[in-house]
């Protein structure tokens, strides 16, 4: 009892009888598709954990926002990783240039493009890039195996 309070000792309780209780209702589904949280913690979960107090344009796309950020202060700083910084101004045109070379090579809507890079700011580039060409980008681990990232490139339809 000094490890957990009495209240996270319920919760964890409760957690373990809704999986029990959803593997006997679904035997044949997977655990880790089956829910812990009861409806209640779920709709507690996506009204107050996922609350949002910022307003955002739903009509703008996330490229559409940085490009209006270039337009109000493009010399603020957009991203930053480690001790590298680009602006707003940087970062958009470094995508548009992405996004030219990627639409000239078949880049548009409905078009899959692989991305498997570290964190850094050029992974950044990069996703905004696809999204500019109007593409959808499919974020893979360039730790995987070279086996692993052949079947994701043909299983997704990866560009």
């Amino acid at each position: 009892t000094d490890l957990f309070d009495a209240s996270t000792i319920e919760r964890m309780a409760r957690h373990w009888l809704n999986l029990l209780e959803a593997i006997v209702r679904q035997p044949g589904q997977r655990i880790s598709e089956l829910p812990l949280l009861g409806e209640d913690e779920q709709q507690a979960v996506l009204r107050d954990w996922t609350r949002n107090t910022a307003a955002f344009p739903d009509e703008r796309s996330i490229h559409e926002l940085i490009e209006a950020q270039v337009a109000t202060a493009p010399d603020a700083p957009a991203v930053t990783f480690g001790e590298q910084t680009l602006s707003y101004d940087e970062l958009n045109r470094r995508a548009n240039q992405l996004a030219h070379k990627l639409i000239e090579r078949g880049v548009g809507p409905d078009v899959l493009v692989g991305i498997a890079m570290e964190r850094s700011l050029d992974m950044v580039v990069g996703l905004l890039g696809i999204l500019k060409a109007g593409g959808a980008y499919v974020p893979l681990d360039p730790e995987y195996p070279e086996d692993r990232l052949s079947y994701m490139f043909a299983d997704s339809g990866i560009t």
